[in-house]
């Protein structure tokens, strides 16, 4: 027990070390190559950040332990789009810009419809078991490469990004930043990033499995936590640092990779039984995408406020006891 202790502690001071690391540098990128920071976010920063889920789903996939890997992708989605971005919103409120609004965030809400109908064989077919076959898995596959040629075209035709008065003030360092000395940041920051995650996810792990808990509900809970907790360290250190657009472009790219390129993955490569993951649990990821939306949509400015992020969190707590109980 003292030993996965140990592991959560370490691997927490790793996240906020990574974070810092990663945000300085793809902030230093973006300036540099004249991309916003919600590019950078939705593609560097949140494909570094969800390899510890890319990384546990594998290996749960070739171990045969699909409840796990399921487990991994649809909790770190809920925690991702309730807990993390509203703990973002909280630290500052949080600005959705108009190509989030129109793009990103409807196929975040297409991504979770996708895994919705894909994993619940029974509600949908009346099948005896709920599973993503490998056709499935290429299908997620395709509409991620959909989603990368357009945020890359995005990148292309989008104006220049000019960076905000306080954001300016608080990123001195990254004005003045080498690009070799970014690179070396983000690659540090990220690596930083993987190992915490999974150093965290071990210790975690250790202790949920030996309290007795069922694969899914630690896939769920403990592991998804776990391996999400670069998204939210990374997010809430941008918004810290007045980099809204990082934050809120990492955390949906980090849930739309995790959807389909995660899960296109591994159940290409072995069909996934979802077992105890259930149509309670996939619901509320699409629901939680559609509140986004809305929430997105309710002010006319377009922001995340502080009170909406405590909605937030609280339904995230609110999640977890109902499946815990």
């Amino acid at each position: 027990m003292l030993h996965d202790i140990i592991f959560l502690v370490v691997g927490l001071a790793l996240l906020i070390i990574g974070g810092n690391l990663v945000t300085d540098g793809a902030v230093a990128v973006a300036k540099k190559m004249n991309i916003s920071g919600l590019v950078i976010g939705l593609t560097i920063v949140a494909f570094g950040s969800s390899a510890p889920d890319l990384a546990v789903c594998l290996f749960s996939t070739m171990g045969g332990k699909s409840q796990l890997a399921l487990g991994d992708v649809v909790g770190a989605g809920i925690f991702d789009m309730l807990c993390a971005i509203g703990l973002t919103a909280i630290v500052r409120p949080v600005v959705v810009d108009r190509n989030s609004l129109k793009c990103n965030l409807p196929l975040l809400f297409l991504a979770a419809l996708v895994i919705f109908f894909f994993g619940d064989d029974r509600l949908i077919d009346g099948a005896a078991l709920d599973r993503i076959d490998r056709s499935d898995g290429l299908v997620m596959l395709c509409f991620f490469a959909i989603f990368m040629a357009f945020t890359l075209q995005s990148a292309r035709v989008q104006a220049p990004a000019s960076p905000a008065p306080a954001a300016t003030a608080v990123q001195k360092p990254a004005k003045t930043m080498r690009p070799w000395l970014a690179a070396i940041y983000i690659v540090a920051g990220l690596g930083a990033l993987v190992l915490g995650g999974q150093w965290i996810v071990d210790g975690a792990s250790g202790i949920a499995l030996k309290a007795g808990m069922s694969e899914a509900l630690v896939g769920l809970t403990i592991v998804a936590v776990g391996s999400s907790l670069p998204d939210a360290a990374t997010s809430v250190i941008a918004a810290m640092k007045g980099q809204t657009g990082l934050a809120i472009g990492n955390l949906i790219g980090s849930c739309i990779f995790d959807i389909l390129f995660v899960i296109g993955t591994c159940a290409s490569i072995r069909p996934l039984n979802c077992g105890r993951i259930s149509f309670f649990d996939y619901g509320v990821l699409v629901g939680a995408s559609l509140l986004l939306l809305l929430f997105s949509t309710l002010r006319r400015d377009h922001t995340i406020p502080r009170w909406m992020g405590f909605i937030l969190v609280g339904l995230y707590a609110g999640y977890i006891v109902a499946i815990a109980m």
